[in-house]
């Protein structure tokens, strides 16, 4: 698995504009109520959390770059890189910009990887730009160049943040929920599995599936409310917010039969 693919998670705006509010841009850090730094928001807490320790120089990742390079590729190369990760029917099918279900599973999750890291909403359309950033990869290899990719997505969250009140557009969901479950996992009553079998530490995205995006999570919507947005909300208020915000609610009661579990969630007691 490429190490900066994180899978899907459910979308929850109150949370994203609480982390915004406690942003200090200076030290580019969430920081609690009382003034303590939650966790950096940095590339080398980013690196951190996904286990990510270089082996060779980084390369700078610029999206000007990138989609210079696109305009460049030559004919014959994005024919290499579509015979690399797209069976020969879909390959003999179809031309760029292809269509993402016409690739293979590992060149899927290469493409879900760069969409993530360049902030794309979507990795349904596959067009030249995707492509100039998948030329560095062959299957079952080393990518041909190591970007840095930590200081591009430091950067994008810190850009979106100064920029959150006036544009409301916020495309590093992934990444910003991991932050806290990873440094301040103590805050969130959900089994973490933070080492492997060998007893390793893991990338935080195996550590558990609370806000994960997927149809085979053991948990469902009102646990990812009650586990993890109802805790984060905690860490970053100066007082015990309420058990079930307004869109909560709205969320809980376009449910059938929702009333009694809402009921249930609004009586719990401030931990």
């Amino acid at each position: 698995m490429p190490m900066y693919y994180l899978p899907s998670v459910n979308v929850f705006p109150d949370l994203i504009h609480h982390f915004c509010s406690n942003y200090d841009p200076v030290h580019r850090a969430v920081m609690s109520p009382a003034g303590e730094v939650l966790f950096y928001i940095t590339p080398q807490s980013i690196n951190e959390m996904l286990q990510f320790k270089p082996t060779r120089p980084l390369v700078p990742l610029s999206l000007k770059n990138l989609i210079d390079q696109a305009s460049k590729l030559p004919p014959i190369e994005i024919d290499r890189i579509a015979k690399l990760f797209m069976p020969p029917d879909c390959y003999s099918r179809f031309t760029i910009p292809y269509l993402h279900v016409a690739f293979t599973k590992e060149g899927k999750m290469i493409i879900g990887m760069i969409s993530y890291i360049l902030g794309f909403r979507t990795s349904v359309i596959v067009d030249s730009t995707i492509f100039a950033l998948m030329s560095i990869f062959t299957p079952r290899q080393p990518p041909a160049v190591q970007y840095d990719y930590a200081t591009f997505i430091a950067d994008k969250i810190h850009e979106q943040f100064m920029r959150l009140e006036r544009e409301r557009v916020f495309k590093y969901t992934s990444y910003i929920y991991h932050f806290p479950l990873y440094y301040q996992s103590k805050s969130f009553p959900v089994v973490l599995k933070k080492l492997d079998a060998r007893g390793e530490r893991r990338s935080v995205i195996f550590w558990s599936s609370i806000f994960h995006h997927i149809s085979y999570s053991p948990y469902t919507y009102y646990e990812f409310i009650d586990l993890f947005i109802y805790p984060a909300t905690y860490l970053l208020s100066k007082y015990s917010p309420p058990r079930l915000t307004d869109e909560m609610c709205k969320r809980f009661y376009s449910f059938p039969k929702a009333t009694a579990l809402v009921t249930s969630i609004s009586t719990k007691t401030t931990p």
